[in-house]
Formats: structure tokens, sequence, C-alpha cells
């Protein structure tokens, strides 16, 4: 699900959080070749130094990571009024983890990653 970009607009910016190196570079190429900007991060405490992304721009936060969750990361950010859209991908979240993402209004994406379905998240939340 590729979009059309303007002339001289900016691409949407995806920050990707994955601890995963392997993963993370597989993500990254994927969204470049969907034509986003993609910015990486190894840990939550790493994506909490970094200043908040200018719009237009997703987060997508793997939930296990090293150190502090990606819930977690997520809930810090939203206190600091970072509303920036986001993505939590996870393996089989429970109805908790359910009911704590759509509180901070965090959409969830389930791994495996098959098909485009992380990339229609993606568009969806940057059009909303």
């Amino acid at each position: 699900m590729a979009f059309t970009t303007i002339p001289g607009a900016i691409k949407p910016l995806v920050l990707l959080v994955e601890d995963d190196l392997s993963l993370r570079r597989a993500l990254a190429f994927s969204l470049q070749i969907e034509g986003y900007r993609v910015e990486l991060c190894d840990s939550g405490e790493a994506l909490l130094m970094l200043p908040p992304p200018v719009r237009p721009a997703c987060l997508v936060v793997d939930q296990r990571l090293t150190g502090i969750a990606g819930l977690d990361a997520l809930a810090v950010l939203r206190a600091r009024r970072v509303n920036l859209p986001a993505i939590l991908i996870t393996t089989q979240p429970t109805p908790s983890l359910r009911r704590r993402a759509a509180v901070l209004d965090v959409r969830i994406v389930e791994k495996p990653l098959l098909d485009a379905e992380l990339f229609a998240a993606i568009a969806e939340e940057l059009a909303r």
C-alpha cells in the first residue's frame, strides 16, 4: 500500500522501535520501499531520549523490548503530551494490554507481521 507524494512534500516519518536487529533492518527496508522516511531506535529508553518527531510521523513500537516495554514507553510519551499516532507490535496481546493500549490511543498490530497489515495501519494512523 504505497502512497503518492506531492513533489516537494515531506514524506511521512516512521519512528521504528525494535530491539531485534534483523527485524529492525527488514522493517526499515520495507518501510523505505513504501516511501516512508525511517528513523530507528533499539530500545524504549532510546525513544524517550529523542526530541518528539515533527508531523507527519507515526511511532511503531515493539512491546517486548529489552528494558522498558513498548507500551510503557508510549505511556511516558503520552504523559509528556506527545500524541503522535502510535502502533504497538506484539504477539498474542492480553486483554489487559489491549485495554491499556486503547486508553493511550495506541493501535495494536499482531505479529507475525503478514501481508501489508502494518503498512495499512501506518497509512490509516497518519490519515487520522
